[in-house]
């Protein structure tokens, strides 16, 4: 199993290499960088490089770890006995299997995304310890003890909204996502543009890092947000001269929503085009 990226998937030489070695290891995967630099995009690409099933497990706030192994629904329970269902008898028809007993029992070594661990509470890494080291946890409500099959590959995104616990960080190889550069930035952009006029990419390369630059930003705007924005710019038929002329770090570019999320950065944008211009 080697993954170098895909059609779809522009992968870096080292990020490359993180994926193959936490392979290797039989280690998760845990990926850092800005939002919108194709974190949880990895995993998919991952999977479809290997051939192979992606079972995505999306983390929220509320979310606990027990949720991952699998859940006893005792409500159902107590109202299927309240009815006289004989399914009553086997209590195995309440427990609800979560992502990790699908990853474990899966005929072919999947891939486990759990996406933007960093949202949960703080215990949530340190409560899935011993069932990503082990590879096995126990019901006890069917008195069994759930063991993987084959190992998954795990890929564990965070946004560094809070800081994981050391003996979990010990447990993981780790890589955080570089931002292109203009060049690797282009071969991510041909991707999703293959026809693009070299001209207009080159100008709106150039706003879009000059933007970036821009101290002060509360939001930097990202790869995600580049696509969004030369895709609009292909609608509007905007003409690399329109992006030429507004290419100094000072100047407003067209369709600048797609690019600035928050007001803040807006007014901080539209005072320094104001200063400039004065």
């Amino acid at each position: 199993m080697s993954f170098t990226g895909t059609d779809k998937y522009i992968a870096s030489e080292e990020l490359q290499l993180a994926v193959n070695a936490a392979v290797t290891l039989e280690r998760p995967l845990l990926i850092k960088g800005e939002p919108g630099t194709g974190k949880t995009m990895l995993a998919e690409e991952v999977a479809q490089s290997l051939g192979t099933e992606l079972i995505p497990w999306h983390i929220k706030s509320t979310t606990k770890a027990q949720q991952g192994l699998y859940e006893y629904d005792a409500v159902s329970r107590l109202r299927d006995s309240q009815l006289g269902d004989p399914k009553v008898q086997d209590i195995s028809n309440y427990i609800v299997k979560g992502k990790l007993w699908h990853a474990f029992e899966a005929e072919q070594r999947p891939v486990l995304l759990i996406d933007e661990i960093d949202k949960a509470d703080i215990e949530f890494p340190n409560d899935l310890l011993q069932e990503l080291d082990r590879m096995e946890f126990y019901v006890y409500e069917t008195r069994q003890t759930v063991k993987a099959t084959q190992r998954p590959v795990v890929i564990i995104t965070s946004n560094n909204e809070k800081e994981l616990p050391d003996a979990f960080l010990r447990r993981c190889f780790f890589h955080y996502i570089r931002f292109p550069d203009k060049e690797e930035m282009a071969r991510i952009v041909d991707v999703h543009f293959p026809d693009l006029k070299k001209n207009l990419l080159n100008q709106a390369l150039e706003s879009f890092f000059n933007l970036r630059e821009i101290p002060g930003l509360k939001k930097k705007p990202s790869t995600s947000e580049l696509i969004d924005w030369l895709k609009l710019l292909v609608a509007e038929d905007i003409s690399p001269e329109t992006l030429q002329n507004k290419g100094s770090k000072q100047a407003i570019p067209p369709l600048y929503g797609a690019l600035l999320k928050n007001e803040q950065d807006i007014h901080l944008f539209e005072k320094l085009a104001f200063m400039a211009r004065r």
